[in-house]
């Protein structure tokens, strides 16, 4: 049986916690410094919880989920890999390229099995659209457009979102890494990228300075080019791409159960049961990892590819082009 610890027992580690429990994972141990943090998802699971990392090291985990804020992911792994910890270490992998060599280092020398989150990998829309690239459907893929846009306030109910480790960017926050699943599906979709141009802003219409708009143009080294998107300060939710190929196009929305191929024609559908819901990608993810750690194989968006995307996340964001100041 898997001995699994879960550090960082927020709303992400606490679904995580349900979902390890649905999935019949094995032993569980959940580590958040904050007494109310570790006392909730014990009162809501019935897990066993700690506040000190040495009652983790102590309960000798197997694997460890790394859900905590993310300027903590590296430090957590780190300590975990050099224990020859399996991980998952929830999207994005850090806000900094600090150690990360160390971690890749400690994990290749002990073989462990390592993945980073990227659920939206799982679910069937996103999915569809990679299988259909990958078929030719539309021949060879010209550009994309992949957009996500919600608004921040709305993320956490009961909770202040100015408190939240996404309202600051010493902690990890702000959009572009926040969102950081659109740049993932870019380089998914079309393979390895360099950033062109980017167009950040900050998050001043719900009264924060983290970068709350961006605007990425991507160039893909098979010539392919790629608009990326992110926004958390759009109030109704919209997710969406659209790629564009030689000889059709592909259209896939988060609230419809599709991916339309349209090539001239009458369009084409891929469809999957309206009664799938989002928290199915969250167990099938937590499922792959699962099953890569029992069978020894390597997991997707493993630590090498999620740095790949973290860096062009963090150019994107770093070398963005400057806010211009208003006309007076």
């Amino acid at each position: 049986m898997l001995r699994i610890a879960v550090l960082g027992l927020g709303s992400i580690g606490r679904r995580h916690v349900r979902n390890l429990i649905a999935l019949g994972a094995g032993d569980l141990l959940g580590f958040d410094p904050a007494a109310g943090a570790a006392g909730l998802a014990a009162r809501e699971y019935g897990i066993r919880t700690v506040t000190n990392l040495d009652e983790v090291w102590a309960f000798a985990p197997s694997a460890v989920f790394v859900t905590s804020p993310s300027h903590h992911h590296v430090p957590l792994a780190l300590d975990a890999a050099r224990r020859g910890c399996d991980l998952f270490i929830e999207k994005p992998l850090s806000d900094s390229v600090d150690a990360i060599d160390q971690l890749r280092l400690a994990a290749d020398s002990q073989r462990l099995v390592t993945m980073v989150g990227c659920n939206m990998r799982f679910h069937p829309g996103p999915a569809a659209v990679r299988r259909l690239i990958q078929e030719g459907a539309i021949g060879a893929v010209l550009s994309a457009r992949i957009h996500t846009g919600s608004y921040l306030p709305d993320w956490r109910p009961g909770t202040r979102y100015q408190d939240s480790y996404s309202a600051s960017r010493e902690q990890g926050g702000g959009a572009v890494l926040d969102c950081i699943h659109e740049l993932d599906l870019a380089l998914w979709y079309s393979g390895p990228a360099t950033l062109v141009a980017s167009i950040v802003r900050p998050a001043r219409s719900i009264g924060l300075a983290v970068d709350g708009l961006a605007e990425i143009l991507l160039e893909h080294d098979n010539g392919a080019l790629s608009s990326v998107h992110l926004n958390y300060v759009q109030r109704d939710y919209l997710r969406f791409c659209q790629v564009i190929g030689e000889t059709g196009t592909l259209h896939w929305y988060f609230a419809a159960p599709r991916v339309e191929i349209r090539s001239g024609g009458a369009p084409r559908q891929v469809t999957w049961s309206p009664d799938w819901t989002a928290d199915r990608m969250f167990v099938d993810e937590a499922g792959e990892f699962l099953r890569c750690v029992r069978e020894r194989t390597a997991a997707p968006n493993g630590l090498a590819e999620a740095e790949r995307t973290l860096r062009l996340a963090l150019q994107a964001r770093d070398r963005a082009v400057p806010a211009q100041e208003p006309a007076r």
